[in-house]
């Protein structure tokens, strides 16, 4: 199947919802259609993501990188994508000094998982990068759903407001001074957690490293198919050579196709 062309999206508003990730508001501005483009292949998965296109139609290499959208909404005609900005990279440098009527193209959205109703409970686990589907599947859990949620992130400065109805637990998990992705506090973390009786349905998606510490811990407690476990990024890598290094890895990860 052909990829989606991308499609040119209009910069709304811009938010700093904390100290290190920014909330882009997009949506059709002078380019009537953009939305309703996305919107055909929008499948409301809470884990969707798209790819912010760079020098699209000016380079003959544009760059993309991988975005979960953190809302998805066809009555405001809004897509809010949000970004982490304590990095360098192109979309930590864009994110940063965008402002209303910058123009990004989208190409999307794609997605794999979402809460389903029937677990007795659900257990989400990631680093800032899982964070915005993380708040799209709080929000979608109904006053009798329950879930227990581990993020890690910089420090208290780094939390994000999260909004539900369910029975949710969330621990915030501070690294402090060290790297991104080279701790063991989410691991630790869960590996603490009193598992509860029932049906588990997992989510742990963030630095790679998850697949070799959080992720077979969780495979022995949950079934295979109440397991969602992705990286989204690899330390030291960008996304072009982190697309390489998963090609090379002969184990199923359980990553969605195509991220």
């Amino acid at each position: 199947m052909p990829k989606p062309t991308p499609v040119p999206m209009t910069v709304l508003e811009t938010r700093r919802i904390s100290r290190s990730m920014v909330r882009l508001v997009l949506g059709d501005g002078p380019h009537a259609g953009s939305f309703d483009d996305l919107a055909t292949r929008h499948l409301g998965f809470t884990d969707t993501y798209v790819k912010l296109v760079f020098g699209y139609g000016r380079e003959e290499h544009p760059v993309m990188r991988t975005y979960t959208v953190r809302r998805f909404d066809p009555e405001g005609r809004e897509l809010w994508i949000d970004v982490v900005t304590h990095g360098h990279g192109i979309a930590a440098t864009w994110a940063r000094e965008a402002a209303p009527g910058d123009v990004i193209h989208v190409r999307g959205p794609s997605g794999a998982y979402r809460p389903d109703p029937a677990a007795d409970h659900h257990l989400l686990v990631g680093d800032e990068a899982a964070i915005p589907a993380i708040g799209l599947t709080l929000e979608s859990l109904t006053l009798d759903q329950s879930a227990t949620v581990f993020i890690e992130i910089g420090g208290p400065d780094d939390e994000v407001p999260l909004q539900w109805d369910g029975q949710v637990d969330v621990h915030w998990l501070h690294r402090g001074r060290a790297e991104a992705g080279t701790t063991t506090l989410l691991d630790d973390a869960v590996r603490a957690w009193p598992w509860p009786e029932g049906r588990v349905q997992a989510f742990v998606h963030g630095e790679a490293g998850l697949l070799k510490t959080v992720r077979p811990y969780v495979l022995e407690r949950a079934a295979r198919e109440d397991v969602s476990v992705s990286g989204y990024w690899r330390v030291g890598n960008t996304e072009e050579s982190f697309r390489e290094w998963k090609a090379t890895q002969t184990d199923a990860i359980l990553r969605p196709a195509g991220r």
